[in-house]
This record gives structure tokens, C-alpha cells and sequence, in this order.
């Protein structure tokens, strides 16, 4: 369940940097205007932190279970 809200997350950045790419094509961003793009980049950063922990999580939790064949 983790991984699928995580997953839906990157879906919802992948989408939110592809409008931002666009819009940035368009021109609609200046230098003093350009909140869409900065706050893109700190979602993404925000999804990137919460992988780091979700795969450190599994990776850990997920050693203490012996493999069965």
C-alpha cells in the first residue's frame, strides 16, 4: 500500500513538471515570477525524501524475513 501511494505521487509530479515544462516553453515564467516552477521543484524533492525513507523502511524491515521457496 506504501509503494502504491507513493507510485500515485510520482504519477501526480510527473504530470505537475510536465505542465511546468510546458508553461516554462509558453514563457509564462519570469524571474521574479515563478512560483509554479518553484513549487514543482520542492514536490518533487518532497517525493524524492519520501522514497529514500520508504525504500530504506522495506529494505530493513524486509531482512528479517527469510526467503521462502
Amino acid at each position: 500500500m506504501a509503494t502504491g501511494f507513493h507510485g500515485a505521487h510520482v504519477i501526480i509530479g510527473t504530470i505537475f513538471l510536465t505542465v511546468i515544462l510546458l508553461r516554462a516553453l509558453a514563457g509564462h515564467f519570469t524571474a521574479k515570477q515563478h512560483f509554479g516552477f518553484e513549487a514543482a521543484a520542492w514536490y518533487w524533492h518532497f517525493v524524492d525524501v519520501v522514497w529514500l525513507f520508504l525504500f530504506a523502511s522495506i529494505y530493513v524491515w524486509g531482512a528479517g524475513t527469510p526467503a521462502v521457496h
